[in-house]
């Protein structure tokens, strides 16, 4: 047993090491990527919006409903049928408080009649404030 501790105490031990820095830069790059993506994400859907003056401003979650040029619906840019418009919303506002807006997205080639019509149905589901989405005059 002596000669195993001498051994032992002769030789060095040496512990594997593992480099992180290849792991740092996939993290790091995986970071960049979505940091770039998640705002197209956001705003993929095809929208000309209006031009207008005023801008609404806020300071909770907000809540948006989009109608593009082929009258599809989506909600917070999640694609939704019209049929299940009002229970989405009123899922996601119940749990936000009840002055939460609720901004309204929608292409300007749409008639005026379709799109009063989905704003009357946000109102007769509980609906406080219903904000129009317009872009800056002179913006394209």
């Amino acid at each position: 047993m002596a000669r195993i501790i001498k051994k032992r105490r002769g030789r060095r031990i040496s512990f594997p090491e593992v480099s992180l820095t290849p792991l740092v830069d996939t993290a790091l790059i995986l970071l960049v990527v979505f940091m770039i993506t998640a705002p197209m994400v956001q705003n993929g859907i095809q929208v000309t919006l209006p031009q207008g003056n005023s801008k609404e401003v806020g300071n909770q979650q907000e809540f948006v409903v989009s109608v593009n040029k082929d009258e599809k619906l989506f909600f917070n840019s999640y694609p939704i049928l019209r049929r299940d418009l009002i229970s989405t919303v009123k899922g996601a506002i119940g749990n936000a408080q009840n002055s939460a807006p609720v901004y309204v997205r929608a292409d300007e080639t749409l008639s005026y009649g379709r799109v009063i019509g989905i704003v009357d149905e946000l109102k007769e589901a509980g609906v406080r404030y219903v904000a129009m989405s317009t872009r800056a005059i002179g913006s394209r």
